[in-house]
């Protein structure tokens, strides 16, 4: 349901989907978790909710005049329509046990929903929705592509992420400037990461802070200069070559030299 009298306001990223079939697709990739509650985030005219199942959604919008518009045609969403910052919301007092994500996620803040989705790991075990095809392609970067970044390594440690299809310009109002694609994050089976969590995020951080150099010169800081460990062959490959494994050896090999 798309309705042209509310104006995508584009302080907040607004890009209001109008092609059914897309929002239906979208709606399909959570195929598999039909038992869990859904949170949308960023409905706006409810274009993908009406394909969702209105019984177990709870959507999340902070325009205000988007809420006013889908509590006049949502009914059946009574007190599931939620005024508010998804980023700011408390999501354990929303939700006892496991939800799944779901949105057409405003470009400007896709990577910090994404972040905030991996702090509640252990209760989403689906994520899926569209962003700037850029992005998407960095979530579902493997190693060696020029993609992979941090956010890749990061989030594949406790997804797997498929890059699912390509959404054209044309089919939002306004039209973005960029393309758009639609992933899914799928929670793998790991329960705790095998080294210092902390430290491997700043192994992760600090090697992609210099993502041209390798291994030996951008994590220098970490090992230290002429260290034996960075004899090692893993050190002469740049940090978008490395796997999530090789990233958590690594991370074992530098505390054992603390």
């Amino acid at each position: 349901m798309y309705h042209r009298e509310i104006k995508p306001k584009k302080g907040l990223g607004q890009h209001f989907l109008k092609d059914l079939t897309v929002a239906e697709r979208i709606a399909g990739t959570l195929v598999g978790y039909s038992e869990l509650p859904i949170l949308e985030v960023g409905p706006g005219t409810g274009v993908l909710t009406q394909f969702l199942p209105i019984e177990q959604t709870t959507v999340v919008e902070l325009d205000t005049e988007s809420v006013a518009y889908l509590r006049a045609h949502y009914p059946l969403l009574k007190e599931r329509i939620i005024e508010d910052d998804f980023l700011a919301m408390d999501l354990d007092k929303l939700f006892a046990g496991q939800f799944c994500v779901i949105g057409n996620f405003p470009y400007n803040i896709s990577s910090q929903i994404f972040f905030k989705v991996l702090e509640h790991r252990d209760k989403i075990p689906c994520c899926a929705g569209m962003l700037q095809k850029e992005v998407a392609e960095r979530l579902a970067a493997k190693p060696g592509r020029k993609a992979y970044g941090i956010i890749t390594v990061l989030l594949n440690v406790w997804y797997d992420i498929e890059y699912l299809f390509t959404v054209e310009p044309e089919v939002f109002d306004p039209p973005p400037k960029v393309r758009s694609g639609v992933i899914r994050m799928t929670r793998n089976a790991r329960t705790a990461l095998p080294c210092d969590e902390v430290l491997f995020k700043t192994v992760v951080k600090t090697a992609f802070n210099q993502r041209r150099k390798t291994m030996r010169n951008s994590l220098q800081s970490l090992v230290g200069k002429g260290n034996e460990l960075s004899e090692q062959p893993i050190f002469d490959k740049r940090p978008e070559q490395l796997s999530v494994e090789e990233f958590i050896d690594l991370t074992n090999q530098i505390t054992m030299l603390e």
